[in-house]
């Protein structure tokens, strides 16, 4: 089981790496065809989508597959029947919920009138993508989600050149057109996991299954998705905030809203861009952990999880110094591939914390949902974003921090979100705190 897990780990690795590669070209592209005060509206917009994002998707993808690793081989085909049925009974709710509130949402009001009409179509895309994603997590055929992650980039980006080399627009039909090659790009993910998943089921037909009762798969299901749920939708509606509550902090501080428009771009597009690149390596950790987890958990295989999450430490630990270094020492070569001249370099030496921190947060989480701690998650994300945002503002509101203030907020907000974290676990492990530091730096 360690051979594949960590051989599982190395494949993920190599695709997200390259990946993040392609999102960083992407980043390039996006910043110098749209602007900064472009680059900022886009920014403003991604929050609200992967709020819908959130909601669509259900979580499904790590309560399928935490259920698929905890259950036995004869049952999976009855367990994803019973998932897609709920999935079509869901996403029609969603669709119907979508046509009734976004005339409603004055957000929208900035941007192209289409736009509603594309996130109306992301909302089935990403509902059935997300079984396929969760019944490949759970059987650990992590190659399909490696190729999905990668084909994503990929196809976005040939797109964007396409595109932006076809069509020389600007203002709205740029934005519009950004957001529309995403919604492309996640079509064409679901059809590449839809077929691979169909040859699954097939090849399951084919054998010896065993039949799980629907209420036992719905019990479980919504076990975990909803308090999953209810932390991811927490985590979008404080990121979709985020945007205003720093411009509002900015211009409470004396700075005019353009400049504040697009002083957020440089952070969110540019600082964030490059700071957040290596976190490809933490979210494959997430990717491997939940299912692992679950496994050893319902094993009660207490030692082996132990050595598993002071692993996660210290292989965390070995990439998020030399990045923290990388980014303070060459912020302004880094930022000058998006702007010539810009504050995102200031930005980036001063989010140095939050990122290093940051990377530290994402194994933690799939150790809180694999130990069944989704619930001491949600409330460590509310507590630290409630801080964070109250220095957010109080800070960036005085007129000698501005921005300054803003991130030093953040970086409040992300040290106090990894300690819970980390103290959680480690009760749940039934370890002193500290008792492993020595083991875990050797």
């Amino acid at each position: 089981m360690r051979g594949r897990m960590w051989g599982n780990i190395v494949v993920l690795l190599i695709a997200a790496f390259l990946g993040e590669c392609l999102e960083f070209l992407i980043q390039m592209m996006l910043a110098r065809e749209l602007g900064e005060e472009g680059l900022g509206m886009y920014m403003s917009l991604l929050p609200t989508i992967m709020f819908l994002v959130v909601i669509a998707s259900f979580e499904i993808p790590v309560s399928l597959s935490k259920m698929i690793a905890e259950t036995k081989e004869s049952y999976h085909l009855s367990l994803l029947q019973h998932v897609i049925r709920f999935v079509t009974a869901f996403t029609l709710f969603c669709m119907v919920g979508a046509i009734l509130l976004f005339p409603l949402i004055p957000v929208f009001n900035s941007y192209h009138e289409a736009l509603p009409f594309l996130l109306f179509i992301l909302i089935p895309i990403i509902s059935f993508s997300s079984v396929a994603r969760g019944y490949f997590m759970g059987v650990s055929k992590m190659t399909m989600i490696a190729g999905a992650n990668f084909l994503r980039r990929a196809v976005q980006l040939v797109l964007l050149i396409l595109l932006f080399q076809l069509l020389r627009v600007s203002g709205e039909v740029a934005i519009l057109l950004s957001i529309s090659t995403l919604i492309a790009t996640e079509a064409v993910v679901l059809t590449f996991l839809s077929l691979f998943l169909w040859k699954d089921i097939k090849g399951m037909k084919k054998e010896m299954s065993e039949t799980i009762e629907n209420d036992t798969v719905f019990r479980r299901l919504f076990s975990v998705s909803l308090p999953t749920t209810g932390l991811r939708v927490f985590h979008a509606a404080s990121f979709a905030v985020k945007p205003f509550l720093i411009k509002f902090a900015l211009m409470q501080a004396g700075v005019e809203e353009e400049i504040a428009v697009s002083q957020y771009g440089e952070l969110a597009g540019v600082a964030f861009a490059i700071g957040f690149f290596p976190a490809f390596i933490a979210h494959v950790l997430l990717i491997v952990f939940i299912p692992a987890v679950s496994r050893l958990y319902a094993q009660k295989n207490i030692p082996q999880l132990k050595r598993l999450f002071w692993n996660a430490m210290k292989g965390t630990m070995v990439y998020a110094t030399p990045a923290a270094i990388l980014f303070y020492s060459f912020a302004d070569p880094l930022t000058a591939l998006f702007f010539d001249e810009s504050l995102a370099s200031l930005y980036l030496q001063l989010l140095v914390p939050y990122f290093f921190f940051h990377f530290f947060v994402i194994p933690m989480q799939a150790f809180l949902i694999g130990l069944g701690l989704i619930k001491d998650a949600f409330y460590h994300a509310v507590w630290s974003t409630f801080f964070s945002y109250v220095c957010m503002f109080v800070l960036g509101s005085l007129p000698s921090l501005q921005m300054d203030g803003i991130i030093i907020g953040m970086n409040a907000g992300v040290v106090l979100l990894t300690w819970m974290h980390f103290l959680t676990i480690q009760h749940r492990l039934k370890e002193p705190v500290f008792f492993h530091w020595k083991e875990a730096i050797r």
